[in-house]
């Protein structure tokens, strides 16, 4: 007898995974717990594995359950673009996609405005994360697509966007430890690991000029308040800077390679969320490049 998948059931188990918990996803769908609970032990049946452990309180995939979300979440997106194309109704087709927090202010809102031209009822979620993190998430699955950044040749995926120079910058005033050559130079940089901070830490060592961190973080926003202080240096693109910040030229400061910008995209992208590449894509390189 061949296997058929429900596809209620597969709806439940991407929307409980992306959720982090199936009791939110219950609240999602309008459902049960018990119907959600059923719905998890039909999949288990029609697949012949088990695809749910008990972690904590909550459940975690098996390895079995990891390989059919995959699908799920393929099977799932196709329905509801052949539903949303016969007029039928169908839950709103959803994509995933992730950026740097460089680009939330514009790359992100721009790409939006175009995209809900062509497909106004489209879900996008995004996530303006850590870079480092972005390419792993689409590569696990996590993600539908990213843009990030990598350093020349380190990464053999992705379509190349752009490449962006490195600078130096500060606040209006800058730091008085800048004045003293031989003083550390007082460092804002995000928390480890960050490409950026292992680029401008690798610069400074390069020219045995010594430093110190006066202050990390994960947020963006936070390193610009900082430098608007007075609290130290950053290393970051010449994309998006803010007022009150300023390129630090003379101070001896070592100079910085430039960074790659790509894009990435997990393997067989339903056609609403290839739109939403294409227009991704172009979007990131205007912006970046000022074509």
């Amino acid at each position: 007898m061949s296997t058929r998948f429900d596809i209620d059931a597969l709806r439940t188990m991407v929307v409980g995974v992306d959720a982090g918990s199936f009791a939110r996803a219950a609240v999602q769908l309008g459902r049960s717990q018990s119907a959600v609970s059923m719905h998890l032990k039909r999949l288990e049946e029609q697949a012949g594995h088990t695809l749910f452990e008990r972690k904590g309180r909550g459940l975690a995939l098996t390895e079995a359950g990891d390989a059919l979300l995959a699908y799920a979440r393929r099977i799932v997106e196709l329905h509801d673009e052949a539903a949303a194309a016969l007029g039928a109704n169908a839950a709103t087709v959803s994509i995933r996609m992730g950026l740097p927090q460089d680009f939330f202010e514009d790359i992100m809102p721009e790409a939006m405005s175009r995209f809900a031209r062509i497909r106004p009822d489209a879900h996008v979620e995004i996530r303006a994360g850590r870079n480092y993190a972005l390419e792993e998430e689409v590569h696990a699955g996590k993600l539908d697509m990213a843009i990030a950044f990598s350093l020349p040749g380190q990464s053999k995926s992705g379509t190349l966007l752009a490449s962006m120079p490195l600078f130096w910058f500060a606040g209006k005033r800058l730091p008085d430890d800048l004045s003293a050559r031989r003083a550390p130079v007082p460092l804002v940089l995000f928390d480890h690991p960050c490409l950026f901070r292992q680029t401008a830490l690798q610069a400074l060592d390069r020219r045995n000029r010594p430093w110190r961190l006066a202050l990390t973080t994960p947020s963006l926003a936070g390193v610009w308040a900082a430098l608007r202080y007075g609290h130290g240096v950053t290393v970051r693109t010449g994309h998006s800077v803010p007022r009150g910040i300023q390129q630090v030229d003379d101070s001896g400061l070592p100079p910085l390679p430039a960074l790659e910008l790509r894009l990435f995209e997990r393997s067989n992208l339903t056609g609403a969320a290839g739109e939403f590449r294409n227009v991704l894509a172009s979007v990131a390189r205007d912006r970046v490049t000022g074509s």
